[in-house]
């Protein structure tokens, strides 16, 4: 297929590579001139505007930052120049009414449309492993799944066009409320005087075994090799945690959804960023709780 890919960063610089090596013709677009030299690199043809990207293919995929970005992309440079038969993907993170309204407008102009944020990481972007919450009609699921298996290791129909959204903010308000919760956890084990690596042995095959400990351990040396053994660089970046977080609690106000420990969560991913360490992985944290 020809692929346009829309938004280059962390994420889709791996994505859109990980498209090439499945076969297809990649037309990529990003602001950043590094990441188009990136994009080349990996054997995608690069543009200087979403129109000339969009021009002629088969299916748009976007990775942007924010909702914002997604619907002007989409109303602006997509829709009306990409062809009418063309699937279009967004992989972006961003609030579910946004989602839901670039649908009805793609579903209006003549597109089929869906929304499938990402599970897994800078890793998973560049290994073709990651996990795809996908919302839209059977139809539309049916065309971009074999996009999306093409850059994942599970591809997954959440529902109508929005649930991919709804689907990734629940996650990752899990997420982010287990990990602070595991790193705690070391915290006072450090503190009470238990030995880490021993601590792990018995925790990851007790009852407090979760993934933020056996998959994404925050303590260096312990556990599988994750970012903390990399000073916390690289993985899931604080800010981008905290940017699902606060779409998770926008998300529980507009449905009067209790969510106490997500709003803790958010509290001190707030508090983390604000310190200056929006770019650590959000498995950083570890270091204010042992502090």
């Amino acid at each position: 297929m020809k692929i346009a890919f829309i938004g280059l960063g962390n994420m889709g610089g791996g994505m859109a590579a990980n498209l090439v090596k499945a076969g297809h013709k990649v037309n990529a677009f990003d602001l950043s001139s590094d990441a188009l030299t990136r994009a080349k690199e990996n054997g995608c043809a690069t543009f200087t505007s979403v129109r000339e990207a969009v021009d002629g293919v088969d299916a748009v995929v976007s990775m942007l930052p924010n909702g914002k970005i997604v619907a002007s992309v989409f109303e602006n440079d997509v829709l009306g120049h990409a062809p009418k038969g063309a699937v279009l993907l967004d992989c972006s993170t961003i609030d579910v009414d946004t989602a839901r309204h670039v649908t009805t407008d793609a579903v209006a102009a003549g597109y089929d449309m869906i929304d499938a944020p990402v599970s897994g990481g800078i890793a998973a972007a560049n290994n073709g492993t990651l996990t795809f919450m996908v919302g839209g009609t059977d139809s539309a699921f049916g065309r971009a799944e074999p996009i999306l298996s093409a850059m994942g290791k599970a591809v997954i129909h959440a529902g109508a066009s929005g649930a991919g959204q709804a689907a990734k903010i629940c996650n990752n308000m899990l997420l982010g409320a287990s990990m602070i919760a595991t790193c705690e956890t070391f915290a006072m084990a450090e503190k009470l005087g238990l030995d880490l690596q021993t601590f792990y042995d018995i925790s990851s095959k007790a009852s407090g075994q979760n993934w933020s400990m056996t998959s994404y351990c925050p303590v260096p040396g312990v556990g599988p090799t994750s970012p903390a053994d990399n000073d916390y660089h690289g993985g899931f970046a604080t800010a981008l945690m905290l940017k699902d977080l606060k779409l998770a609690m926008e998300a529980a106000r507009s449905v009067n959804a209790d969510v106490p420990m997500g709003a803790r969560a958010t509290e001190l991913y707030e508090t983390f960023d604000a310190a200056g360490k929006g770019g650590l992985d959000f498995s950083a944290i570890i270091q204010s709780l042992k502090d």
